[in-house]
Formats: C-alpha cells, sequence, structure tokens
C-alpha cells in the first residue's frame, strides 16, 4: 500500500492515523516520504532511520515540517510521535502519519540504522 493511498484511506478517521511496517519500509525504500525523528538529539545520534531528520519533541514545531511529500513521524516507541502527529494535525498538516513500533520496532524488524 502506498503512503498516498493510506493517507486518503486515513482520512476522516478518529484513530491516530499510522502507517504499518511493510507500507513504511517500501516508503523509506523508494523515499516517498519524509521520515521526521522526533527523539532527542543524543537518540538520533545514536542510530536513527535512513534519511531521517531530526526535530525534537521538545522544540517541535510542525510549521518546520518538510512539505512536497508525506510526512511519516518516528520516536523510540510511538508515544512522542503521537504527540507530535497531533501537533501536525492541529496545525492543520493532513499529509502527516506515524510509524508506531517507532526505531525500537524497525530494529527488531530488522531494518537498517544510519549513524
Amino acid at each position: 500500500m502506498s503512503i498516498a493511498s493510506l493517507l486518503s484511506r486515513l482520512a476522516g478517521e478518529t484513530s491516530i492515523p499510522a502507517i504499518e511496517h511493510d507500507a513504511f519500509q517500501q516508503a523509506c525504500l523508494d523515499q516517498t516520504c519524509h521520515v521526521i525523528d522526533v527523539r532527542e538529539p543524543q537518540e538520533f545520534a545514536s542510530g536513527h532511520i535512513p534519511h531521517a531528520q531530526n526535530q525534537p519533541l521538545s522544540s517541535f514545531d510542525p510549521s518546520k515540517l518538510p512539505t512536497g511529500k508525506p510526512v511519516v513521524l518516528v520516536c523510540q516507541a510511538g508515544a512522542r510521535s503521537a504527540k507530535a502527529l497531533q501537533q501536525a494535525h492541529a496545525h492543520g498538516r493532513t499529509d502527516v502519519v506515524h510509524y508506531q513500533p517507532g526505531t525500537g520496532g524497525w530494529r527488531t524488524q530488522g531494518g537498517p540504522i544510519a549513524m
């Protein structure tokens, strides 16, 4: 399932919009999404999803999210990215989802880690 079809399928749902691992992995491989890691800089430096950008939740500003492709928010285990997602949606961004398993889940699934 593509990110675009996921976003259209999730439009109007009341649950927190999340992307499944396989769709996220494919989007990362194809670079069809922006990956924003909302962990703190020291956590990000210890290993992150390739091509991710760091925008810590402690200073998160939805107006600074990139545009042009859907955005997937990640953290370590899903709680912080869910908070950032709520902020992004409150700011009017409908092209944002989160990857609930986080970087920990990505590693568990065998996803590559960049330093």
